[in-house]
C-alpha cells in the first residue's frame, strides 16, 4: 500500500496530460488502486515528495511541483487517460469504496463467531477491529478477551489517533480472506477515551469494573478520565429511586439548586420526585433565586455530583446500571 502512495505522488507531480499518458498505460486494477490514493491523498511534504522523485528519476525533485489530491483532480486524470465512460466507472467504484464502513463485514458474523476469530490477532489489530464496530458489539467481544488482551486492548483503543485508509484496507483484506472458508460473507479519526467509555460503559459490572481496576495500576490518569466520560450528569436517570435518595444525603441543597439550573425537566423532576413536598418547594426556589448562572460553573457542580456517584458506586452504597441489563441507557 505503501508503493501505491509513491505512486500517486509520483503522478502528481506530473504535467496531467503526463500522468493521463501514464495512467492509460495500467492494467484496469492497477487504475482503481491508484485512483482510490489519489483521492485519499492529503498533505504531502516537499521532503515526501522530493524522496519519491528520488526513486524514480534523479534530480527532478525541483522542477516539479505537486497539485493537490482529491476525487475532481483523480476525475481530470482519468477522463484524459482512459474517456468519460471508464472514468466514471472508475470513479464509482473508489466513491462506494471511500463510502464503504471500515470491517463492516465483521458485523455479520455474531459476536461469539468474531470472539473466535480474532482472539488469538495482535491487541492492535484487535484495537483497530473494535473501534470500528459499535459499541455494543465491541463491549461483547472486549468482554470475552482474556484479562491481560483487555488491557492491552482497552488501552492501545484509547490512545489510537489516526489510521490511514490503506493500513485499514490491508488488514480488511487479510481477514476478510481468512473469514470465507468460516463465514459468510480515509485518514479516518478513530478511538480515544470517548469510544473506551462508550464501550465500557455497556459491558457488564464485572468486566468493567475487572478491566478498570487492572488499568488503574498503569495509569491512574486514563483511568479516572474513562470513568468521567462513562457517567455524565444526565445518566442521573439510570439510578433508581433508592440510589437518588441516597445521593440527596450527600449533596446539599445549595450545590443541587446550582447544577439544576438548566438541567432537563426530566432530571429535575426525578430529583424533586424523591424529596418531601416541602423540600422540593425550597430547592424549586434557591434554583429560581440564583437568576442567572455561568455554564462553566453549572458543568464544574454537576461534574462534582458525578463524582460523588462515582464514590458511593465505589463503596457500594448505590448501584449504576448500564446498558448491558437496564433497557433505559443514554448516549
Amino acid at each position: 500500500m505503501r508503493d501505491l502512495r509513491k505512486a500517486a505522488i509520483f503522478l502528481l507531480s506530473l504535467e496531467k496530460p503526463l500522468a493521463a499518458e501514464v495512467m492509460s498505460q495500467l492494467a484496469k486494477e492497477q487504475v482503481e488502486a491508484v485512483t482510490m490514493a489519489i483521492a485519499n491523498i492529503g498533505d504531502v511534504s516537499k521532503e515526501e515528495q522530493n524522496a519519491v522523485l528520488v526513486e524514480f528519476q534523479d534530480g527532478v525533485g525541483d522542477q516539479l511541483q505537486i497539485e493537490r489530491g482529491g476525487l475532481d483532480f483523480a476525475n481530470e486524470l482519468l477522463e484524459q487517460s482512459l474517456g468519460s465512460d471508464h472514468a466514471g466507472k472508475i470513479l464509482d467504484n473508489v466513491r462506494q469504496s471511500m463510502n464503504s464502513v471500515p470491517f463492516g463485514f465483521l458485523q455479520k458474523v455474531g459476536a461469539e463467531n468474531l470472539l473466535a476469530f480474532i482472539v488469538e490477532e495482535h491487541p492492535q489489530t484487535i484495537a483497530l477491529i473494535l473501534a470500528h464496530l459499535p459499541a455494543a458489539l465491541a463491549a461483547e467481544v472486549l468482554a470475552g478477551l482474556p484479562a491481560t488482551t483487555q488491557l492491552e486492548v482497552v488501552r492501545r483503543v484509547a490512545n489510537m489517533e489516526q489510521t490511514s485508509p490503506e493500513v485499514i484496507a490491508d488488514i480488511e483484506k487479510s481477514l476478510e480472506g481468512r473469514m470465507t472458508s468460516m463465514f459468510s460473507q480515509g485518514m479516518e479519526k478513530t478511538g480515544g477515551v470517548p469510544l473506551v467509555a462508550q464501550i465500557l460503559n455497556v459491558t457488564d459490572r464485572m468486566t468493567n469494573k475487572g478491566i478498570l481496576d487492572n488499568l488503574e495500576h498503569d495509569d491512574a490518569e486514563l483511568v479516572d478520565e474513562i470513568r468521567r466520560l462513562m457517567f455524565v450528569f444526565e445518566d442521573l436517570l439510570k439510578l433508581d429511586d433508592k440510589s437518588i435518595q441516597t445521593l440527596l444525603k450527600e449533596v446539599d441543597n445549595s450545590q443541587w439548586a446550582l447544577s439544576l439550573k438548566g438541567a432537563s425537566e426530566e432530571i429535575k423532576q426525578k430529583i424533586l420526585g424523591n424529596l418531601s413536598t416541602r423540600a422540593a418547594d425550597m430547592l424549586t426556589e434557591e434554583i429560581e433565586y440564583l437568576g442567572p448562572v455561568r455554564l462553566s460553573d453549572v458543568e464544574a457542580m454537576q461534574q462534582q455530583i458525578v463524582d460523588t456517584v462515582r464514590r458511593l458506586e465505589d463503596t457500594g452504597e448505590i448501584e449504576v446500571s448500564s446498558g448491558a441489563d437496564s433497557e433505559q441507557f443514554i448516549t
